[in-house]
């Protein structure tokens, strides 16, 4: 009984500038993160796209769902995209700059994803990562 209790906060604040009660915005669909993040700041020549993407993660239209849905990062043993729990994701972790990230944040170069751009990703993420 204690172990759910603990899960259950542990899972319950999965957002980011939203109050852990908000629901996520259900028009956060994968379909609006490859179109507003990944195609726009990752899906490039040299990063995530191509014939040689940065650790095996192709993020390119039509690709990027099933390198990054309940997949192992190379980095850690974080999912890359962990359903349902963003904070357990490590694309969210790399797009935030946590401390604790190997490597550099994401997108490189001292440019990073709007915190709107960012609470898309976290909104998807909380709605279950579905392919949409």
């Amino acid at each position: 009984m204690l172990l759910l209790t603990v899960a259950a906060c542990r899972n319950a604040d999965q957002g980011t500038a939203v109050g852990p009660s908000t629901p996520p915005d259900p028009t956060a669909t994968f379909t609006r993160v490859q179109r507003e993040v990944f195609t726009p700041s990752c899906a490039l020549s040299g990063c995530h796209a191509g014939s040689a993407p940065q650790l095996g993660m192709v993020l390119e239209a039509g690709k990027a769902y099933r390198s990054l849905v309940d997949v192992v990062s190379v980095e850690t043993s974080l999912l890359r995209v962990f359903p349902g729990l963003p904070n357990d994701s490590y694309l969210v972790v790399k797009l935030r700059g946590d401390p604790a990230i190997l490597g550099s944040r994401m997108p490189p170069g001292g440019t990073t994803v709007t915190s709107a751009q960012l609470s898309l990703v976290v909104d998807w993420i909380r709605r279950g990562a579905p392919n949409d």
